[in-house]
C-alpha cells in the first residue's frame, strides 16, 4: 500500500506515522520545482527528510522540462530516493499554471517532461495521473504510453478525470485498460477507504498496488488494515479507543516538534478533527481543542477527551481552553 501525496497533509510526521503502521511507500507533499521558493520555510519542511525511513519519495511540480530536471537533481540531492512527478493534482492554483493535471492536455510537453527527468536522476521516476482532463477526454491511456516509453518507473492513476476533482465515484475500467497495456507496474487510486475496497479494486483493475488518500487521514492505521486482509483474508479487529488516543497523542507530539509548537498546534486542528470526527460529541470537543492556542492544553484536552469516551462518560468540556 501507498500513501498518496496529499497537500497539507502528507508532511515527514504524518509519512512516519503510516510508515509505522504498514504503509510500504509514502509520497511527500508536492514541493515546487521553481527554485526561487526551495528556501521558504513552507519548502524546507516539505524536503525535510532527516531520519525517515526509506524508502524516501518526493513529488515535484511544474511545467518546465529543464527546471524539473533540475528539481528532482535536487531533491535526490537531499535525500530523495525517488522522485515523483504530478500530474494528478486538479488544485485551479495548480492547473492554471498548466502543471498537476493540466499537463495531460500537452501530451508532447509530458513526454518532454518526463524524459528530461528521467535522464537528470539516477533514482527511479514515478509519474501520478488522472485518467484524463475532462470527462470526455480520457486520454490517460495515451499518457501512460508516453510515460512507459520514457522511462517511467510505475505509474499511480486516479480514477477520476481533473473536472471531477474529488466529487463523484471513482471508476477503475480505464486504470485496467491502462494496466493491460503496459509492462511497468501500475498503482490504482481513488475512493479506496477499505480492506474490501482495496482487494475489489486489485482484482477489478489487475493492478500491482493500490494508493490510499483521504482514507487515511484520521485513520492512519488503514495500511495494516488493509495489508492485512489481502495477506489472510480475515479483518484486523479496529483500533481501540485507547489505541486511537495514543497514536493520536503521538501524532501531536511530532507535530509540535516538527513545526515549532504554534505552528504545530494550528497544524495539528485538521487531523484532531479527523481523529475524532466518528467519536461522541466530536462537534463540542473539536470547538474546544481548535481554540487551545499551547502544545500543552491541545494535549491535555485530547487525552481528557479520549479519557471520557475510554471510561465510558460524557467528555467534560470546559467553554474556554
Amino acid at each position: 500500500m501507498i500513501l498518496a501525496p496529499m497537500a497539507g497533509v502528507t508532511d515527514k510526521p504524518f509519512r512516519i506515522l503510516c510508515k509505522q503502521l504498514g504503509a510500504g511507500l509514502c509520497v511527500s507533499e508536492m514541493t515546487t520545482s521553481d527554485p526561487r521558493f526551495w528556501s521558504t520555510a513552507k519548502s524546507l519542511h516539505r524536503m525535510d527528510h532527516v531520519d525517515e525511513p526509506a524508502p524516501i519519495s518526493v513529488q515535484i511540480a511544474g511545467t518546465d522540462p529543464a527546471v524539473m530536471a533540475e528539481a528532482a537533481r535536487y531533491n535526490v540531492d537531499h535525500g530523495a530516493q525517488l522522485i515523483d512527478i504530478n500530474m494528478g493534482c486538479p488544485a485551479k492554483k495548480v492547473c492554471n499554471a498548466w502543471a498537476g493535471s493540466a499537463l495531460m492536455r500537452e501530451p508532447a510537453l509530458v513526454a518532454r517532461i518526463l524524459e528530461a527527468v528521467v535522464g537528470a536522476v539516477d533514482v527511479p521516476v514515478t509519474l501520478k495521473i488522472r485518467t484524463g482532463w475532462a470527462s470526455d477526454r480520457r486520454n490517460a491511456p495515451e499518457i501512460a504510453r508516453i510515460a512507459e516509453a520514457s522511462g517511467i518507473a510505475s505509474l499511480a492513476i486516479h480514477g477520476r478525470t481533473r473536472d471531477q476533482q474529488y466529487g463523484g465515484v471513482a471508476e477503475y475500467t480505464t486504470i485496467a485498460a491502462i494496466k493491460a497495456s503496459l509492462s511497468i507496474p501500475v498503482i490504482a487510486n481513488g475512493d479506496i477507504d477499505s480492506p474490501d475496497k482495496a482487494a475489489a479494486v486489485l482484482r477489478e483493475t489487475g493492478c500491482d498496488a493500490v494508493m490510499i488518500g483521504r482514507a487515511a487521514q484520521g485513520r492512519p492505521w488503514i495500511f495494516r488494515e488493509v495489508a492485512h486482509f489481502l495477506a489472510t483474508g480475515t479483518y484486523l479487529a479496529p483500533p481501540s479507543l485507547a489505541d486511537v488516543r495514543d497514536v493520536l497523542l503521538g501524532h501531536l507530539e511530532a507535530l509540535h516538534a516538527f513545526y515549532g509548537e504554534q505552528s504545530g498546534v494550528r497544524i495539528a486542528r485538521k487531523h484532531l478533527g479527523w481523529y475524532a470526527k466518528d467519536q461522541r460529541e466530536h462537534l463540542a470537543f473539536r470547538h474546544v481543542v481548535n481554540r487551545a492556542e499551547t502544545a500543552e492544553a491541545q494535549l491535555r484536552l485530547t487525552r481528557d477527551y479520549f479519557d471520557a469516551l475510554i471510561a465510558g462518560v460524557a467528555p467534560d468540556l470546559p467553554v474556554a481552553a
